[in-house]
């Protein structure tokens, strides 16, 4: 018969339970107390406790689901800080300590994919919201399925691959009908509306936004609320009411708290500064405008690409064409990858600018990349 020292080290080696390695039947996992105080100290805005609480649990901890859930943990704590690679590297190793960890805590793998999009590496999201989707599908697990299709179609939705992600949608919505969650339904009509935005169906957009609202409003959560007004915004100034989007991305502003990071809050007032422009109100729209320019320079490609084309396009409205210029040739360098399904517009509306001021070749040259970008956007989303 071994010492229990020794069936914790064999245990944690084989990545099962000590319990099983003696009797032949698993334990029910006992959450440690310094592991729940730590959750509590970071569910409450105070990142430096739960760190600290983290850390002691990683360390003295011989259960590998523990470690794991203490790594997630300061995963957590390191994206919400901006230390993307950081949090990349322990929610990965937590993952690799534990890998049945993602269905039981589908915030991991959730946090872990966002982190990747952050980075830049949209593929690697991807990638990582599809293994999860069909680990929760062979373990028919209804809700962590629906989730992980919902996961996959955002950033599947960010790569401009629209045609899977309207199928993985759809599919989601046929199987959870109204006998989902609320705060499982939200997810997916806040994703079936970011597509049918992207993809320039706004009264189908703003119907499910207005859905993904009710249903918020529900399980009082408010930053995806926050988010929720912010989409229905974009939905707003895109259908030319710039009016109702202003009193709608305020609402939303106010809803974020004071763990929201900068390019959250550059978010909000790039919408803000739209609307304003919209409105006429050239000197507060310039003013957001410059603000927001200050709180992009950590953004990763995508999110930063897509916010220089806005401000570029506020420039433009405002009546500074050489600025306007500049933002949207750092937008186009930015997106130019494959597909991208904001690229077209960059390259067009650069083209214009050009075009007004009589360099009628660089014009032409954009616009016909705008063309052929606009092509492959339509290939891919097929």
């Amino acid at each position: 018969m071994p010492s229990l020292q020794l069936l914790r080290k064999l245990a944690a080696k084989l990545r099962v339970d000590e319990s099983y390695l003696a009797t032949g039947s698993a334990s029910e996992r006992a959450r440690p107390a310094a592991l729940t105080e730590a959750d509590i100290a970071l569910r409450f805005g105070d990142p430096d406790t739960a760190a600290a609480l983290y850390d002691q649990v990683l360390s003295q901890a011989g259960d590998v689901r523990t470690r794991a859930l203490a790594l997630f943990g300061l995963g957590r704590i390191a994206y919400d800080r901006g230390d993307t690679r950081a949090a990349i590297t322990s929610l990965e190793d937590a993952l690799e300590l534990d890998g049945d960890v993602e269905l039981a805590e589908p915030g991991l793998v959730e946090t872990l994919g966002r982190a990747y999009a952050t980075a830049g590496e949209l593929e690697s999201a991807v990638g990582l919201f599809e293994r999860a989707l069909a680990a929760a599908t062979e373990n028919e697990d209804l809700v962590a399925r629906s989730r992980f299709a919902v996961l996959l179609a955002n950033a599947l939705i960010d790569c401009g691959r629209f045609g899977r992600a309207e199928e993985l949608l759809g599919g989601v919505l046929a199987e959870l009908g109204a006998a989902g969650d609320p705060a499982a339904r939200a997810r997916l009509y806040w994703s079936q509306s970011r597509l049918h935005a992207v993809k320039g169906n706004h009264d189908a957009a703003a119907r499910y936004a207005r859905r993904t609202l009710e249903l918020l409003d529900l399980t009082e959560d408010t930053r995806h609320v926050a988010h929720a007004h912010q989409l229905l915004a974009f939905i707003e100034l895109e259908r030319g009411r710039p009016g109702e989007a202003l009193e709608l991305i305020r609402r939303g502003r106010d809803l974020l708290d004071s763990s929201s990071g900068a390019i959250e809050q550059a978010q909000f007032r790039l919408e803000e500064a739209r609307a304003l422009a919209a409105l006429g109100e050239t000197d507060q729209a310039r003013t957001e405008a410059m603000a927001v320019a200050g709180l992009l320079a950590d953004a990763d490609p995508h999110d930063a690409g897509r916010s220089y084309a806005l401000l570029a396009r506020i420039f433009a409205e405002v009546g500074e064409v050489e600025r306007a210029q500049e933002l949207y040739e750092l937008a186009a360098e930015l997106l130019e990858n494959e597909a991208n399904p904001y690229l077209p517009e960059v390259y067009e509306q650069l083209g214009r600018l050009l075009e007004r001021e009589g360099r009628t070749q660089e014009a032409l040259d954009y616009l016909k990349r705008a063309l052929s970008a606009r092509q492959s956007t339509t290939v891919a989303s097929d």
